[in-house]
């Protein structure tokens, strides 16, 4: 069964570890990181951008799956099926399709605007008995090969949308998606700090864990960080893991060419990067 995200964090952040969100893209990933975070007896957060839900031929599908997973793999880890990154139209979709958590990022809005919007949105997920997650300064990455750094958000509006009674919160600190570029400044955990004393000590969650150094992440945990948001790793050593099946001409051997075998080494993959992401956080045997 699926649960929401709040119980997990609030865990998370008294005992001062992070619960590792990794997105998923197709049943093969799905399968990986439950197989993953079972064997490591982590709570686990999948998370779906509405890209990769659609992807999947729609969020009702992604959610009658990873339920029906979760239940045929005997998972007994708590697991949250999370939109991440999501529009309000999304979020009110993942409402309706059986997802256990949305995030509505309103971070391109006005503050006004998001406030105006996440309030309404943490109403009907309540209401659902869901967990929601909002978001504050945008975060960083590549868009037509310009590099952005990331906002860095500003405290006061973090404690607007806090105090609007949302369960996790978002908050730019200089953090990227996609892979970290040689000149990127790193993490600025005076910010990180400012908006968790702001915040009144509500789960703070980091977005882009790709590439962020080790110890950037375990002193990010100790300032109040709860949950890390993991997926260009994964597909990078899923991509690698295949390339090298394909490459070593293992397809053209027998029934190499088999779905089955051909996805193996990438889905193996998913599983060994997921099990050092999960031992990194410190979540491990915290289910």
């Amino acid at each position: 069964m699926l649960v929401n995200a709040t119980e997990m964090l609030i865990k998370a952040r008294d005992g001062h570890y992070g619960v590792p969100q990794f997105n998923i893209n197709n049943l093969e990933w799905t399968k990986a990181v439950l197989t993953a975070c079972e064997e490591m007896k982590s709570p686990v957060i999948l998370g779906v951008s509405e890209g990769a839900g659609k992807y999947m031929t729609g969020f009702k599908t992604v959610a009658a799956m990873v339920d029906a997973m979760v239940d045929s793999m005997g998972i007994t880890v708590p697991v949250a099926l999370h939109l991440d990154h999501g529009t309000y139209e999304g979020c009110k979709a993942c409402v309706e399709a059986g997802f256990s958590s949305i995030m509505f990022d309103g971070s391109h809005y006005s503050i006004e605007e998001n406030v105006e919007k996440t309030k309404e949105l943490v109403a009907l997920a309540h209401s659902k008995g869901m967990s929601i997650e909002a978001e504050v300064g945008s975060i960083g990455g590549v868009e037509d090969g310009v590099v952005g750094n990331g906002e860095i958000a500003d405290p006061a509006e973090c404690a607007k949308i806090t105090d609007l009674g949302i369960d996790f919160l978002a908050a730019g600190i200089g953090n990227i998606h996609g892979v970290y570029p040689a000149n990127w400044k790193g993490l600025d955990f005076e910010a990180l700090d400012r908006i968790h004393k702001a915040t009144n000590n509500i789960p703070l969650v980091l977005h882009g864990g790709t590439g962020i150094p080790d110890d950037m992440i375990a002193k990010a945990i100790s300032l109040g960080v709860s949950k890390i948001n993991i997926n260009t790793e994964c597909q990078l050593v899923f991509a690698e893991a295949t390339r090298k099946y394909i490459e070593a001409g293992k397809d053209q051997q027998g029934k190499g060419f088999d779905p089955r075998k051909l996805l193996a080494p990438g889905c193996q993959a998913i599983i060994d990067k997921c099990k050092e992401k999960i031992e990194l956080f410190g979540c491990a045997g915290k289910a």
